[in-house]
């Protein structure tokens, strides 16, 4: 097989914003999607809630903006906002015309919309497939895609680091030209060449022992692009999801904030409602104020969960509105038809990310960013819920447009193969394995939902005593993909540290006991870092 690939785009990601890229894109030439694992497994395929968009009659585009801009405390741009949600109905259309079957309610006059509700949205604007809506997107668009000629997608293989002329030597016109990958199956590292580089590999929760991700949302793109020299945003904004199944033998399965706009309650250990007093919306307060009060209940307590009750809509119900959370309770030996919920929040969102405009436009020429890995400004200090799957479809489109319109590279350059000098086999994997039991905790002690300066300055320095025990067994040893998702974790980690010391105040999702009120005595302002140093260093 050839070491070089020459592609007119690459992707690297298979979510909703890399799928939804790539085929537009192939309008105009031939796109590579790389994917780490299967081409299926992404954190669109776990998104269980949907898509939120305007389209109702008792809706209209400024409830949705201002619901927006209510969640993200301050910090979100209005006129991405604005732009986005406007541009929602369209995108809806075209999933549609894609194959998702989104769900349907039957009336006098035909069908229309089954519109769920969630935390933090004044009105039904939800479009879902049951509870599976990522799922079922995956679905339409691999089939989409395995039918395009012109798209080829790479399984099981990991980007490593992104090709640019400024590390190429080059000083001028700096660019991005693709990126070496791993090969996970034949171990070898490869060279993904293209005029178009977008970034669509979603987050970074696997930095939290606890999280709602799958294995393979470690901050790949988000590290690549730091290395890259391109800015990151509010990287100290990271969305811990109120509700996810608290049992022994479920690894990080979510129970949707669709229950709660369905009418589930929450109930501390002895049977009593503690949401409403700590705001007026109760059960359907945006994300932080619900995960915050979880943990402080628990806390107060010393019991390690909280209950979701949702007995009264019955079993009929259930099994038609959420039959994939139904069945998933049953086989923990919960039947949510006659029992509570135990739930504990876990680390669900990145929102923050790699700066980019609405068109997904990276500070680098030729990289593009769209879903959970970039910071657009749409979700501010904290993500209301469901706007991440519109976020994902609408910015994937303007950045595919963007990309057409820019043209090919105006030049060739040589790129040369991957180099590993005189890099040994691996001889301690344990030291992999380890490190990476110590960031996850480290980070779930140190910096979750509730933090200190104190706690923080300490993750800092053990982070950065894993950081160089880890460069040097990168530098020294041959790639495996353990060894890239622990690189990119460490930085991922340092990132999300600097950033929550940066920012001398509590807003949105970042809580300090140090700072716990906003300050109002200046407008608030973006957490920007930048990597300035040697390639050597990150």
């Amino acid at each position: 097989m050839e070491s070089l690939k020459q592609f007119d785009f690459l992707v690297i990601g298979s979510g909703l914003a890399g799928l939804f890229y790539a085929l537009e894109v192939s309008k105009a030439g031939t796109v590579a999607i790389l994917t780490k694992g299967r081409a299926q497994e992404s954190n669109t395929l776990h998104a269980q809630g949907g898509v939120a968009c305007v389209a109702s009659a008792t809706d209209t585009f400024d409830l949705h903006i201002q619901d927006t801009l209510n969640s993200g405390s301050g910090l979100c741009k209005e006129g991405v906002v604005r732009r986005i949600v406007e541009d929602g109905p369209e995108r809806i259309r075209d999933l549609a015309r894609l194959g998702v079957h989104f769900a349907t309610l039957p009336g006098e006059e035909g069908e229309s919309w089954d519109l769920g509700k969630e935390g933090g949205h004044s009105r039904r604007r939800i479009f879902h497939v049951d509870d599976a809506t990522g799922k079922e997107i995956e679905r339409a668009l691999l089939q989409a895609v395995s039918l395009n000629p012109r798209i080829q997608v790479f399984e099981h293989y990991q980007a490593v680091d992104l090709i640019t002329l400024g590390k190429l030597g080059y000083s001028a016109d700096n660019r991005c030209l693709g990126c070496y990958a791993l090969d996970r199956t034949s171990g070898r590292v490869e060279v993904f060449c293209a005029h178009h580089t977008l970034l669509a590999t979603g987050g970074c929760g696997k930095v939290y022992l606890y999280t709602s991700n799958p294995d393979v949302a470690t901050g790949d793109g988000l590290a690549m692009a730091f290395r890259a020299g391109v800015p990151v945003a509010n990287m100290e904004f990271i969305q811990f999801h109120p509700t996810c199944l608290y049992h022994p033998q479920a690894k990080s399965f979510l129970i949707s904030e669709a229950l709660r706009g369905e009418g589930a309650l929450l109930l501390n250990h002895e049977g009593n409602r503690f949401l409403s007093s700590v705001d007026p919306r109760a059960e359907l307060a945006p994300r932080d104020i619900v995960a915050r009060a979880i943990d402080a209940e628990t806390k107060r307590s010393g019991h390690p969960c909280v209950y979701l009750d949702i007995r009264r809509k019955g079993k009929e119900f259930l099994q038609k509105r959420f039959p994939t959370i139904y069945s998933a309770c049953l086989r923990y030996g919960i039947d949510m038809a006659a029992d509570l919920i135990p739930v504990v929040p876990a680390a669900h969102y990145q929102c923050g990310g790699v700066v980019t405009n609405v068109d997904g436009r990276t500070e680098l020429p030729g990289l593009w960013a769209a879903g959970e890995v970039a910071c657009t400004g749409l979700h501010g200090a904290n993500r209301l819920a469901s706007n991440s799957l519109l976020e994902a479809v609408v910015v994937a489109y303007r950045a595919a447009k963007a990309s057409i319109a820019a043209g090919p590279l105006s030049r060739k350059v040589p790129i040369p193969p991957w180099d590993e000098g005189s890099a040994a086999d691996p001889d301690e994997l344990v030291v992999v394995a380890h490190n990476w039991r110590e960031i996850r905790e480290l980070m779930w002690d140190y910096v979750g939902i509730v933090r200190t300066r104190k706690r923080l300055r300490r993750a800092g320095v053990r982070l950065q005593n894993l950081a160089r025990e880890i460069r040097e067994y990168y530098w020294s040893y041959r790639l495996n993909a353990d060894l890239l998702d622990l690189r990119n974790l460490v930085l991922v980690a340092s990132l999300v540290v600097d950033s929550a010391l940066e920012r001398r105040e509590s807003r949105g999702l970042h809580y300090i006991l140090d700072f716990p009120h906003v300050d109002d005595s200046r407008p608030p302002v973006d957490t920007i870092l930048r990597f300035s140093g040697s390639p050597l260093d990150a």
